[in-house]
């Protein structure tokens, strides 16, 4: 693949993202995406075998570029793996309470909407948030190992509720235009990692 189709490429991506975050992936037509990248009509195919498929990499490249982000939280110098896990979660909270769509989650946005009507994109949401419970489940069993977090916990299982939670407060906060959900969300994971507001930048309490 030459660096120029790259560049096109991804140029398309990054110009539909911002679009699709803010109306939907059903609601965004191939046009209007490609009016504002100044793509010719006739290229996507070029690029892209479908919209499907276009969704499909759309959600890659967001899950990478996510996973690239957490990756550098979850591994900041300095800090123990209690610290970084509630890095994680603050910059999640203050991300999504914002009105700019910089940095908002594409997964709460679109999993209902495709979940019935592609397979493919489906199998991509659940690949790329499979990643992620992965991550926060190593950055707990490294909290474990150096003590900042209890040894009772489940690495796996924690995460996996953890990421859930925070998927619907994400949700409940887009429908009441106000931090509470994500705020409760936070209260409930410094419960279930038994911290506490006080001693969570320093590790275990």
């Amino acid at each position: 693949m030459s660096t120029k189709h790259v560049d096109i490429r991804q140029h398309i991506l990054e110009t539909a993202r911002p679009m699709i975050l803010g109306k939907g992936f059903t609601a965004v037509g191939l046009n209007e995406v490609l009016a504002a990248a100044a793509v010719p009509k006739g290229s996507f195919y070029h690029y892209f075998k479908s919209k499907e498929h276009f969704g499909e990499t759309l959600l890659d490249t967001y899950f990478a570029d996510y996973q690239a982000q957490m990756d550098d939280l979850l591994s900041a110098e300095g800090l123990n793996s209690a610290q970084r896990l509630m890095s994680y979660w603050t910059q999640w909270l203050n991300s999504q309470c914002g009105d700019s769509q910089d940095g908002k989650c594409l997964a709460v946005k679109l999993s209902a909407e495709v979940a019935d009507i592609s397979d493919a994109m489906r199998i991509a949401l659940q690949r790329g948030t499979n990643r992620i419970i992965d991550s926060l489940a190593n950055c707990i069993r490294e909290g474990l190992a150096d003590g900042s977090l209890d040894g009772r916990l489940d690495p796996y299982q924690v995460a996996q509720t953890l990421y859930e939670l925070w998927l619907g407060a994400t949700l409940l906060t887009k429908l009441r235009r106000d931090r509470s959900a994500l705020e409760g969300a936070m209260k409930a994971t410094l419960q279930l990692l038994h911290l506490n507001l006080e001693t969570s930048a320093g590790g275990k309490s």
